[in-house]
């Protein structure tokens, strides 16, 4: 039959002034302006429950109809994260080589990537993660799960937010191509899909980041 109401209960967080707001949402962008793409990750180790609770964060997501249609996978297996490696590296090669076109191979080149990801060794976590496209019932049914990839990049957005509140940092790569390879390697079920795989860590002593700048607030903004 049809699921019960789900009961609702008070819900009264506490309220600014407006001068707190405004200092809160600049505190904020200061600490989220500093988030880069960084593809230079020291192999220091990094607390577990610090990883634990990023994730935990980014389990606070909205998804639709509260499926909650996430998975996170957290790889600190050397052997594992070396298998994961290769596999992206023989696809990435494959895309630089023969998928992608010279004319993005080309684009690329200025920010001097290629098929060599030696971070995925390197960073000690590598959270991969999953969209269940759909749910599985207790009598083995399928469960719709609705808006799942729209639903798990929200809650992708809040973990990379909650990283770089504890400063660490990751690059968001998304091998959609070894996707099932992976799926296979981690013993995923069939109704999970690979959405992003980030590897985290602390940025090397010598990393270094593209000096790219941010469209103007006016650039993203239309008050109407």
């Amino acid at each position: 039959g049809a699921e019960e109401d789900v009961a609702h209960v008070p819900y009264s967080p506490e309220r600014y002034s407006e001068e707190t707001m405004l200092k809160k949402s600049k505190d904020f962008y200061s600490l989220m302006n500093q988030r880069r793409s960084v593809r230079f990750i020291s192999p220091e180790p990094v607390p577990r429950e610090v990883i634990d609770q990023v994730i935990h964060t980014a389990g606070t997501g909205p998804s639709g109809a509260h499926t909650e249609p996430w998975t996170f996978v957290v790889v600190s297996d050397p052997e594992v994260k070396h298998q994961i490696r290769l596999t992206v590296e023989e696809e990435e090669e494959m895309n630089y080589r023969q998928r992608m076109g010279d004319k993005w191979v080309q684009d690329l080149s200025k920010f001097r990537t290629n098929w060599m990801k030696e971070y995925l060794d390197v960073a000690p976590y590598l959270i991969l993660i999953f969209k269940q496209t759909y749910g599985i019932l207790p009598n083995s049914k399928k469960k719709t799960h609705y808006y799942n990839e729209i639903s798990v990049s929200i809650s992708c957005g809040i973990l990379l937010a909650a990283l770089q509140n504890v400063g660490l940092v990751t690059v968001t790569s998304t091998p959609l191509n070894c996707g099932p390879r992976l799926r296979l390697l981690l013993k995923r079920p069939v109704n999970e899909k690979l959405l992003m795989l980030l590897p985290v860590g602390y940025p090397a002593s010598d990393a270094t980041v593209p000096d790219l700048k941010r469209k103007a607030l006016q650039d993203i903004v239309v008050h109407i």
